[in-house]
C-alpha cells in the first residue's frame, strides 16, 4: 500500500523567525502591562500608577504594543481613582 500526497498550488502560512520573535515579544508586553494594571487596580497607588503608565509607554515606543493595546490602558487610567498609600 503506497501512502498518496495531496500536492497543493496554494500558498501555504509560514512564520518567519523574526514574526515569532515579535509575536513572543507582544505576548510578554500585554504579560508584563497587564501585570502592571492589575497591581494598580488592586493597590490603587501612586507608584503603582506611574509603573504602569511608564511600561505601557516604554512598550509602545519599542512597538511590542500596539496603539489600542495602549489607548486601552490609557482609558482605564483617564477613570478617577481614589490615590491611597497602601504599602
Amino acid at each position: 500500500m503506497q501512502a498518496q500526497h495531496h500536492i497543493s498550488g496554494e500558498a501555504k502560512a509560514t512564520t518567519t523567525p523574526e514574526q515569532s520573535a515579535q509575536a513572543a515579544r507582544h505576548l510578554m508586553a500585554i504579560r508584563i502591562v497587564g501585570t502592571a494594571l492589575f497591581d494598580y487596580q488592586v493597590r490603587k497607588t501612586a507608584d503603582a500608577r506611574i509603573r504602569l503608565e511608564s511600561l505601557t509607554t516604554m512598550a509602545h515606543l519599542l512597538g511590542d504594543l500596539t496603539a489600542n493595546e495602549a489607548a486601552v490602558v490609557a482609558q482605564l487610567l483617564a477613570k478617577p481613582v481614589n490615590l491611597g498609600a497602601h504599602a
